[in-house]
């Protein structure tokens, strides 16, 4: 099946993934990470721009943010990272010449349904990349933020996530039990499948809630909630 067209919507979160030109590295030194992670908290806050999740592996990002107002300033907002990244980078190394890819992947995520196991996606990364053995071993993701192991203003909390529990200890409990029932690899090859494809992360109601809203019938990868 084709790549479709990305979409994006006000206050419909979005999972991204940006990779390096050619699969080559992003990020090799601690400062290049946190460099980035700098440059999403300005924007975010320029941008009106919600961060529900990150996670930052060496040749790629994963993002899961959503446009208060304007949806026209998720690509805004990635333009940002990208050049800002890339001209340090080529400063650094002495180089010219594109970091990135050209084109972002995006997909739609139906809040109720997924987001959370979007989020608990992203945030296994290096787990599933063999780098660390907990996902709070890695330092450059939102576990540990969501798991309320560290306190940061960069991540935000979407609603879905504050229904876990009526304050941050409560719900950090829950959402580190969550995680830790890992994700089975049906669950994995949708939200895979989905952001490849710029398809939406959802089911069929949400399929059709996104064509009324658009007047773009976008296929939606998944049947029915994840299970937790």
């Amino acid at each position: 099946m084709p790549r479709l067209p990305r979409l994006f919507l006000p206050e419909v979160p979005l999972h991204i993934v940006h990779r390096g030109h050619d699969r080559q590295p992003v990020f090799i030194r601690p400062r290049d990470y946190q460099y980035y992670l700098d440059n999403v908290a300005e924007a975010k806050e320029d941008l009106s721009v919600q961060l529900y999740a990150y996670c930052l592996m060496t040749n790629h990002v994963h993002l899961i943010v959503a446009p208060d107002y304007d949806a026209t300033n998720i690509s805004k907002f990635m333009r940002i990272l990208a050049a800002r990244q890339t001209r340090y980078v080529n400063k650094l190394e002495n180089r010219t010449g594109t970091l990135w890819e050209g084109r972002f992947k995006a997909s739609l995520i139906d809040s109720e349904a997924y987001l959370l196991a979007c989020v608990r996606y992203v945030d296994l990364n290096p787990v599933r990349a063999a780098i660390v053995a907990s996902p709070h071993e890695y330092r450059w993701s939102s576990f540990r933020s969501h798991a309320t192991m560290e306190c940061t203003d960069l991540v935000d909390d979407h609603p879905v996530f504050r229904a876990l529990g009526t304050n941050s200890d409560t719900r950090g409990k829950a959402y580190r039990e969550f995680v830790s029932l890992g994700i089975v690899d049906e669950e994995i090859d949708l939200i895979r499948k989905a952001i490849q494809r710029n398809q939406l992360t959802g089911n069929q109601q949400f399929q059709e809630t996104i064509a009324y809203r658009t007047g773009r019938r976008i296929p939606a990868r998944g049947r029915g909630r994840p299970g937790k």
